[in-house]
């Protein structure tokens, strides 16, 4: 029977697929939205038995073309875009769309296996999966939050498959070029570094020193591994965080981005210390790190 990878282009969802051709799973169909053509790339190494476009995928799943045939949908089909303040956008194509494919896999009696957020949490301080802890700022987290709300539902009512929503926290690795401005930190840091030499990191704000913002880090092989551990333990259900249970500085990322290119170029690591201060410019102040043997330019305001 075939599994279903929705997103399957994607960032999480074409490593996902990687995984599975590497357990020597190929009855894979991969869902997706190719309006954003580009991401193609990230499906060229795999194998797959078919695409379909998500809407036509909607549509087949509503017409009953697909009842008996699928194994498991592990669905990380959404937009991800924090910044994107449509909110019927939002809520159609990332709580409706869970919704639908989630009411399919109960009545098809298969595991549900889905992306929610970080995000539920807000400028939370605790990050425990419980209603208390939970308040997004942006519709993106509202959307994720919203279905989390509805599986705890049903939950206490009772649930006829596998059921399992990862609460992803920021995610890094291969397969992330399309994300544009989305793309994990040190992504970013690795391109600037290879087109300038030098990596922008922000300056000091609301409490936080040069470079000092952490955010908790998770690499999207981890993550892999996530997903494939519940799909072989479908007897786990639940909402789960997905990260790595500490914050790490940004200032961490770029060192050790920055040094990973210099390994690669055959060059020692090194280490991140201040020589100068604070420089006044035309645009504010600014500060000058000296990291892995460059400049390193912040703006503090």
């Amino acid at each position: 029977m075939t599994i279903v990878v929705t997103g399957a282009a994607g960032f999480i969802g074409s490593n996902i697929v990687k995984a599975l051709n590497a357990r020597g799973e190929t009855d894979i169909i991969a869902v997706d939205n190719l309006t954003r053509g580009d991401k193609f790339v990230n499906l060229v190494d795999c194998n797959i038995t078919d695409y379909l476009d998500k809407q036509d995928f909607i549509s087949l799943i509503g017409s009953g073309d697909f009842d008996g045939e699928i194994r498991a949908i592990l669905h990380q089909g959404a937009c991800s875009d924090t910044m994107n303040h449509d909110g019927k956008y939002m809520m159609e194509n990332n709580y409706q769309y869970t919704l639908e494919l989630f009411e399919f896999c109960q009545a098809e009696e298969i595991p549900f296996l889905y992306a929610s957020s970080a995000a539920t949490y807000g400028k939370g301080s605790v990050f425990k999966e419980a209603r208390e802890h939970e308040g997004p700022l942006n519709v993106y987290g509202y959307s994720k939050f919203l279905f989390d709300q509805i599986l705890r539902r049903r939950m206490s009512e009772g649930l006829t498959a596998q059921v399992a929503g990862f609460r992803y926290f920021n995610v890094y690795g291969p397969q992330e070029q399309h994300k544009g401005r989305m793309a994990s930190v040190a992504f970013h840091n690795f391109n600037q570094y290879r087109e300038t030499g030098k990596v922008k990191l922000f300056g000091s704000y609301d409490g936080w020193d040069n470079g000092m913002q952490s955010r908790d880090f998770v690499s999207v092989e981890d993550v892999v591994k996530v997903n494939l551990h519940f799909l072989d333990h479908p007897e786990k259900s639940g909402i789960f965080n997905l990260g790595s249970g500490r914050a790490q500085p940004f200032n961490d990322v770029a060192v050790a981005t920055v040094n990973a290119c210099r390994r690669h170029e055959g060059k020692p690591a090194r280490h991140c210390r201040i020589l100068k201060s604070l420089h006044y410019g035309s645009g504010g102040f600014f500060c000058w790190r000296w990291v892995s043997g460059l400049w390193w330019f912040q703006s503090l305001y």
